[in-house]
C-alpha cells in the first residue's frame, strides 16, 4: 500500500502545482488598462466608467463624445462576464465612480452559456458595485447584433430579456436597448461594422452614442 500512496501524493502534488501555475486570464491586460486610466485619472472629478468587452475597449472617442465628463475606458477584448467580475476590483472599484457601464453577455452566449447563468454573473456583478456605494448609477447596455454572429440572436434576445428584467427590479440600476437601433426591419444593418462583421465601425458608435447619451449627461 506505501507505494501506491506515495505515487497518490505525488500525483495529487503535480496537480495542484499545474492548477496554481495556471495565470489569471486577461491579467496582463487588465494592468495594462489600470496602469493607462491610473494616468489620466483625476481623483478631485466625478468618474464614470464604461467596461466590458471589445465593444467598450474599441470605443476609442468616447471620451472626446463626452467631454464635459470624466471617462474612463476598462473595456478589454474576448471578456465574459465572469472576467469583468474577477476584475472588478481593479477595472471599476478602485475608481470610485458615480455611474458604471456594462457591456458583457456577446462572448458569453457565443461561448455557450445559457442566458440564466450569464444573469447570474451579473446579479453579484450589481450587487458588489451597490453595496460599495449605494448611490452608484449602473447601466445595462443589452447585447448587440452582429453579422457574425447574427445565428445566435434568440439566445442574445433572451440575455437581454432577462437584464431588463433585472433593471427593473432594482433601483440605481438602467437597462439601455442597442438591439434594435441596430436592425433594419428584422435584419441586422450590414453597414455599421468592420470587415469581421462583429466589431462596429463609427456608423455603428453612432447609434451607441444617441442611445447613451441621456444616461451619461
Amino acid at each position: 500500500m506505501k507505494p501506491l500512496f506515495l505515487f497518490l501524493a505525488f500525483f495529487l502534488l503535480v496537480i495542484s502545482r499545474t492548477y496554481a501555475q495556471e495565470p489569471v486570464p486577461f491579467t496582463k491586460e487588465v494592468a495594462e488598462i489600470v496602469e493607462r486610466n491610473d494616468s489620466i485619472w483625476d481623483k478631485s472629478m466625478e468618474t464614470i466608467v464604461f467596461t466590458g468587452s471589445s465593444s467598450i475597449r474599441f470605443w476609442k472617442d468616447i471620451q472626446e463624445r463626452f467631454p464635459e465628463k470624466q471617462i474612463l475606458n476598462a473595456g478589454f477584448g474576448g471578456s465574459q462576464a465572469s472576467d469583468l467580475s474577477h476584475h472588478l476590483n481593479d477595472l471599476v472599484l478602485r475608481y470610485k465612480p458615480t455611474k458604471v457601464f456594462i457591456y458583457e453577455g456577446d462572448n458569453d452566449v457565443f461561448a455557450k452559456k445559457k442566458p440564466k447563468t450569464v444573469l447570474h454573473t451579473f446579479e453579484d456583478i450589481v450587487s458588489r458595485l451597490l453595496s460599495d456605494h449605494s448611490s452608484r448609477t449602473i447601466v445595462l447596455i443589452s447585447t448587440k447584433p452582429s453579422l457574425s454572429r447574427w445565428k445566435l440572436r434568440r439566445k442574445y434576445r433572451r440575455l437581454n430579456k432577462k437584464l431588463k428584467e433585472l433593471a427593473i427590479q432594482l433601483p440605481k440600476v438602467d437597462f439601455v436597448d442597442v438591439w434594435q437601433p441596430m436592425l433594419n426591419g428584422k435584419k441586422v444593418k450590414p453597414d455599421l461594422f468592420i470587415e469581421d462583421g462583429l466589431h462596429m465601425n463609427s456608423k455603428g458608435y453612432d447609434i451607441w452614442y444617441e442611445a447613451l447619451k441621456s444616461y451619461v449627461e
